[in-house]
């Protein structure tokens, strides 16, 4: 397949068939085996046999720093800074993105159901939370403590790109961007840090106050 063959996101939603060789699509980075993809009968099943996420007070399961070299650091604490975001992180090293995708944050639950036994750090996010992050309870602006941090929910969108199709399936991406599983964030939500602090694995991530902006579109 050469570059102009490569299917745009769009097209991944809409167009690409289900039976679509997602090992074909290329970039840099971790790949995932395609032997675990789910489908979305699957999917649904298993997210409805979840027990419901905290609303108030969850906990930090999982903190990741991702390298330049595209490989995964995985911290037992780490200081979350404004500038910065996660110490170790190529985010701090970019230019592309600002603030509002400081630390990518998904629901571990959420993610370790799509992973389906893959590493949950091949998902790429900076946190994983045992915390309902959907728009109902987390809207933007809402703030939570993580450890002594404190971070804000951005209004960006966090939604899956072309290496979580790869790694988890086109059925994951396609149930994640649906209007019944939107809201609810599968793929997960954008933090930044509003104050800096240590944050370490098995700490409280205890909902400060909750926002009222509507997270945008992608």
């Amino acid at each position: 397949m050469d570059d102009a063959s490569q299917p745009s996101k769009a097209q991944l939603l809409d167009e690409v068939p289900t039976s679509f060789d997602t090992t074909k699509l290329r970039f840099d980075g971790l790949r995932g085996d395609a032997s675990r993809h789910l489908t979305r009968a699957e999917l649904e099943a298993g997210i409805a046999a979840l027990p419901p996420a905290p609303k108030d007070e969850g906990t930090v399961d999982l903190l990741v720093a991702r390298t330049p070299e595209f490989g995964r650091i995985l911290h037992e604490k780490a200081l979350l800074t404004v500038e910065g975001g996660m110490p170790q992180d190529r985010f701090a090293e970019q230019t592309k993105y600002g603030l509002d995708h400081q630390l990518a944050t998904t629901r571990t639950d959420f993610a370790r159901l799509i992973a389906n036994g893959q590493p949950l750090e091949l998902h790429g996010d900076n946190l994983f939370l045992s915390l309902d992050l959907s728009d109902a309870n987390l809207p933007a602006g809402s703030r939570i403590r993580l450890g002594e941090a404190l971070v804000e929910v951005t209004p960006t969108a966090h939604n899956g790109c072309k290496k979580w199709v790869q790694r988890f399936g086109l059925a994951a991406m396609r149930l994640n961007m649906s209007a019944a599983y939107r809201p609810r964030h599968l793929r997960g939500i954008y933090l930044r840090v509003i104050e800096a602090g240590e944050c370490r694995v098995g700490d409280a991530a205890l909902v400060v106050n909750r926002g009222t902006a509507v997270v945008a579109a992608e």
